[in-house]
């Protein structure tokens, strides 16, 4: 695959196979890993032990009424995806501003907390926006509706919450990853500025930007130890930088240091906040022996066990692609339909958006789903 600078990939059908495939990995991979994590989130091992057995939880638990239930975590992450759609499809009237494009997703998706269902008056909304499921209040942070709580849209010059140390921003980032026609440099900052918009610190931005790109590399066929690396060469040059890339060399340190236990993940993430969930994931996708087996070294800790499934499951799902998630788990999970049609959605548009629409004229159907 030929690249250039932002976008404009040459693609051959195997190369979009592929691409198509890490996506729906990354998307897939994230809301399994969300379901998976999300009932013992905030449980201590022994809580977890007590309530599934020695081994802890390996297999979907019951949350919300049913197995695979999903939570704000994937809900963001299906905005950030919509986003990133309507700001190229945006692009053919002249204006390019990508991180006002985000904003306005992540206010349809606050809407969806405060809402009792889709507003149909709203045409501007678009598909995503009108899925009932998506409607369902999953714990969403105090950080994540104050910083959508208003129109204001948080910078870096003037970030919302500037001192939260959160995951959030991070467990959302991976469609970021997703940008393979764009230049590593291009995603981190684009991962970044839209952290600031509910994370203002400047270690849950950089690591929402080092997740992004580790992504980024792992869809353009990396390793995952390369990917890790690329990610902190990038690091070097930000201000700031020092919590997220001494996390990171502790994951990889971690690996060299025996058999994967939930208290070398537990050390890893530490008080939950961002540098530390990302190292978590980044060494649960490195050691585990399958998707399966990472997923659950990652939600079988004290610590936020939602955000480390999802971070680890996007991992895995853009290094492996869909077929390597456990079938028996996709099958029950939550919004499955809207997930595959949405990544299916951003395949196309990445692969093929000049022929859905371009300055000279669009196709109806498409700019329906995804208004200018």
């Amino acid at each position: 695959m030929v690249v250039s600078a932002t976008l404009g990939a040459v693609w051959g059908r195997v190369e979009q196979q592929d691409f198509r495939s890490r996506v729906r990995g990354t998307l897939l991979g994230s809301a399994v890993g969300d379901a998976l994590g999300g009932p013992v989130d905030g449980l201590t091992l022994e809580e977890i032990q007590a309530a599934y057995g020695a081994e802890g939880l390996v297999d979907l638990g019951f949350g919300h009424g049913r197995r695979g239930t999903v939570t704000h975590h994937t809900q963001l992450t299906l905005f950030t995806v919509d986003g990133l759609i309507r700001a190229q499809v945006r692009r053919d009237t002249g204006a390019w501003h990508p991180p006002t494009d985000l904003h306005r997703a992540y206010l349809r998706w606050a809407a969806t907390q405060r809402d009792w269902g889709p507003d149909e008056r709203r045409t501007e909304d678009g598909w995503l926006a009108r899925e009932e499921w998506l409607y369902a209040r999953r714990e969403p942070t105090r950080a994540l509706l104050l910083g959508l709580g208003d129109d204001r849209m948080g910078t870096l010059e003037s970030p919302k919450n500037p001192d939260d140390l959160g995951p959030e921003a991070v467990a959302r980032s991976a469609p970021f990853g997703l940008l393979v026609g764009w230049e590593p440099q291009l995603v981190v900052q684009l991962a970044v500025e839209c952290a600031a918009q509910t994370h203002g610190h400047p270690t849950s931005c950089l690591s929402a930007g080092a997740y992004a790109v580790i992504v980024h590399a792992l869809a353009r066929g990396d390793s995952l130890d390369g990917a890790v690396q690329r990610a902190l060469a990038l690091l070097a040059a930000r201000p700031g930088h020092q919590p997220v890339s001494d996390a990171l060399q502790h994951a990889l340190g971690a690996v060299r240091q025996g058999l994967p236990t939930p208290a070398r993940v537990e050390e890893l993430a530490g008080d939950g906040a961002a540098d530390g969930m990302l190292a978590a994931a980044v060494y649960c996708a490195l050691v585990g022996e399958d998707v399966r087996h990472g997923l659950c070294l990652a939600v079988n800790q004290a610590g936020p066990s939602a955000v480390a499934g999802v971070l680890t499951g996007g991992l895995l799902g853009a290094l492996h692609g869909e077929t390597a998630l456990p079938p028996a788990w996709v099958a029950e999970l939550e919004g499955r339909p809207t997930i595959l049609e949405l990544a299916d959605d951003f395949a196309m548009e990445m692969t093929q958006g000049p022929a859905l629409h371009n300055p000279a004229g669009a196709a109806p159907g498409w700019l329906a789903r995804y208004p200018r």
